[in-house]
């Protein structure tokens, strides 16, 4: 390997790709929304993996029933494209009640907050998905119409200012977050159940995978939703993209039926590879191994090799390789694990009978 070849960083530059057109990008975009609202489970029996989750709130669902009485409300916290919107949906058709759909960053007063509230049906539920954007008056607002199904709506200003009682009728709040520890306090002992979604295991995602299949009129064999649910990073909703991807090279170059073969090839068409990493994946990957010897090195100069934003590459690409094993994050800088190089199938540089791992001193003889 040429360890000087000027045309390393140029050709990074130019296989990294943004955030807004990737394929393993748990976030969701104007076609995931559509489907999704087809793929959807319609009840916890259907719902597929978190079986802890599942179990939990089934209780709670069940004993709210027997009582006659609102469910408590609930927080579910974890990473994008886990289910978190699903299991709201879930949670009001259990309960047999309407479901209202909002956000954190759409309330930004605490006047757009009292109208939602003021306005909802008697054991209806709220679904406030990032709850930790929502502004602090809105949020202050919601302490009191969570414990006490009230909120006192300020009339006027300064010292003849009033403040109006008004009554809500029980609700159940579903919270969701990705950043669970953004939550203050006061919010988070406010709900009476909450639940962390965890990353899927591939044999989950592979029952994810069959029961889309189905709903989606696609033929799959067993070994072909396997080698999706490998490169799907234990996220439903990037298994659901990927097998629509898949179908489409199934439908266009082969016979319409996606086996492991038609499945690799066509993820190989979109550069996704065996491990689920995308171009800027490795891109951030070849650059920390061939331009800097495995590290250390800062996350701005990365950045720059890759020819990325500094939080693309930070927000984006670091949290899959670090929980792959792949990257550490460390004190001096970003470094690049054993797996790496042999993800990749580089063979680590020398220095004193060992990898270079801690420095670039091998890489410049400094």
């Amino acid at each position: 390997m040429n360890w000087e070849d000027s045309s390393d960083t140029a050709d990074l530059s130019a296989t990294a790709g943004g955030p807004g057109d990737r394929l393993v990008g748990a976030d969701a975009d104007g076609e995931d929304t559509a489907v999704e609202a087809a793929l959807r489970p319609k009840d916890l029996d259907e719902f597929v993996g978190q079986e802890k989750v599942r179990e939990q709130l089934d209780l709670v669902l069940r004993a709210a029933r027997a009582r006659g009485a609102t469910a408590d409300h609930v927080l579910l916290s974890g990473a994008p494209g886990l289910g978190k919107t699903t299991l709201s949906m879930i949670i009001a058709a259990e309960m047999g009640a309407p479901i209202r759909i909002t956000s954190g960053p759409a309330i930004q007063h605490a006047g757009d907050l009292a109208a939602i509230l003021s306005s909802l049906q008697e054991g209806e539920v709220l679904f406030l998905d990032e709850i930790h954007r929502m502004s602090r008056p809105a949020e202050e607002m919601l302490y009191m119409a969570m414990e006490d199904f009230r909120v006192d709506v300020i009339v006027g200003k300064g010292p003849g200012a009033t403040a109006i009682p008004l009554e809500l009728p029980p609700f159940t709040l579903v919270g969701a977050t990705t950043r669970a520890g953004l939550l203050p306090p006061p919010l988070r002992d406010r709900f009476g159940f909450t639940g962390h979604m965890e990353f899927y295991e591939p044999a989950e995602l592979e029952r994810v995978i069959h029961r889309s299949a189905r709903l989606l009129d696609v033929e799959i064999d067993s070994a072909g939703a396997a080698e999706i649910a490998g490169r799907s990073r234990g996220t439903p909703r990037i298994a659901n993209r990927l097998l629509r991807r898949v179908r489409d090279y199934a439908q266009v170059k082969a016979d319409g039926v996606i086996t492991p073969e038609i499945a690799s090839a066509a993820l190989g068409v979109y550069e996704v590879d065996a491990r689920g990493l995308d171009r800027l994946d490795r891109a951030v990957l070849q650059a920390l191994l061939k331009l800097f010897g495995g590290g250390p090195v800062g996350l701005s100069t990365l950045a720059v090799a890759v020819g990325e934003e500094r939080e693309t590459v930070e927000e984006v690409a670091e949290p899959f390789l670090v929980r792959e094993g792949l990257l550490a994050r460390t004190p001096r800088g970003r470094v690049a694990t054993p797996a790496a190089w042999a993800h990749l199938g580089l063979v680590p540089p020398q220095q004193g009978g060992g990898p270079v791992g801690s420095g670039q001193q091998g890489l410049f003889g400094a």
